[in-house]
């Protein structure tokens, strides 16, 4: 089995995962910054949720226009831009007396371009690594968006106390800089992964064909629904406890890092295909507890042990990749990270929608039922005997 120290020795990996870090970052403290910039100008849960989970909402439409140009531009260019165009728009929302309704049009934009990020980097990722490591490399991506994320909130949370939140938006607009300064210095020029044109209709044709395959399907399904309903209730954290929403939000990429570091390296071989829905129930049996409107000890307890069940998504990937061709893996993954990303910014809408018919700890209970009964449906209605199995009947 491949070992930490191997990854790091791997020429390239080091900067992309430098880069992926600083993106991360300066996601977490700019998204918590706006978030409560517009919470405090509206006082909307609805508003709040969206304006930090919104550009995931944008994804869906990237992934139906754009996506087919994550395989065909040049992964340094492409990753480097990406981080540029971020610190922009972030730049951009520090302006006072921006109008809501400009800082959400720069939050689409953000998405549009945010659709290529994911299916650049994790492309780029498996190129770098060989097969047998990128379950590994994946979770030490997926580990320091935990660790990022922990600094981010605790460091955002102090921002906002010294800052205010647009200062802590312009922190996040530098953090943007540095994601792209180490892309650029870091990475290799590299040629695309596929060739040809990128396009709406090629990228419509490589989506039917991505969705066409039965054994495809469910995985894309199981990577995108039970998480993004949880999601929609972490979306909730700033109007459930305004004061506490970034102890929260560390708490649950705590887990979230705790998760992925025991599936990513400790799990076994042999029980990765059968630990996969455990890990997806227990991301979301906890939120029940929040429709008894839990004290914060409880709920602190509740969100960490949660957030474990985010390691699932490796198992997902890794059944993901072994069902897609080497020349698609960019597009492959890259609709991946789009339709969680869609996803997650439906179930914060949906969150917020019920969460102010009813409250923020009610809508967190809903969600949670929801996702268990997904989870449940799809862990009955697909029980590949084997990934070659499954990868017969997808290149079927």
């Amino acid at each position: 089995m491949p070992r930490y120290r191997d990854l790091f020795r791997t020429p390239e990996f080091t900067p992309l995962f430098l880069s992926g870090a600083a993106q991360i970052a300066a996601q977490t403290v700019s998204g918590l910054g706006l978030a409560t910039l517009v919470y405090r100008a509206t006082g909307s849960p609805l508003l709040s949720a969206l304006a930090m989970f919104g550009p995931a909402l944008a994804q869906l439409v990237g992934a139906t226009v754009l996506l087919s140009a994550a395989d065909r531009l040049p992964p340094r260019a492409a990753l480097t831009g990406v981080s540029l165009a971020f610190a922009a728009g972030t730049a951009a929302q520090t302006v006072p007396g921006l109008p809501v309704g400009a800082v959400f049009a720069i939050l689409f934009l953000q998405g549009l371009v945010g659709s290529l990020g994911g299916g650049v980097r994790y492309g780029l990722l498996r190129e770098v690594l060989p097969r047998d490591a990128f379950l590994l490399g994946r979770s030490v991506l997926n580990m320091s968006t935990g660790v990022c994320q922990i600094a981010g909130f605790a460091t955002g949370g102090l921002l906002l106390t010294v800052l205010a939140p647009r200062g802590t938006l312009a922190a996040g607009a530098v953090l943007y800089l540095l994601a792209a300064l180490v892309a650029g210095r870091g990475l290799s020029r590299r040629a695309p992964r596929a060739t040809g044109r990128a396009s709406v209709a090629e990228t419509w044709r490589t989506n039917a064909r991505l969705w066409s395959s039965p054994p495809r399907r469910r995985v894309y399904l199981a990577l995108w629904v039970p998480n993004g309903l949880i999601v929609g209730c972490e979306s909730l954290f700033v109007p459930y406890a305004p004061e506490r929403a970034g102890l929260l939000f560390a708490c649950a990429a705590l887990g979230m890092l705790a998760g992925d570091t025991a599936v990513g390296r400790f799990l076994p071989a042999g029980l990765r295909g059968r630990a996969a829905a455990p890990l997806q129930a227990l991301l979301a049996a906890p939120y029940l507890l929040f429709a008894l409107d839990p004290g914060l000890p409880y709920a602190v307890a509740a969100i960490t042990v949660s957030a474990v069940g985010y390691g699932a998504s490796l198992l997902y990937q890794e059944r993901l990749m072994a069902l897609v061709p080497e020349e698609l893996s960019g597009h492959a993954l890259g609709l991946h990270t789009s339709g969680m990303l869609a996803l997650q910014g439906l179930s914060a809408a949906l969150a917020g929608g019920l969460a102010q018919l009813t409250s923020p700890g009610t809508a967190m209970g809903l969600l949670a039922v929801a996702s268990l009964a997904v989870t449940l449906v799809l862990s009955l209605g697909g029980r590949p005997a084997s990934v070659a199995g499954e990868r017969e009947r997808a290149e079927a």
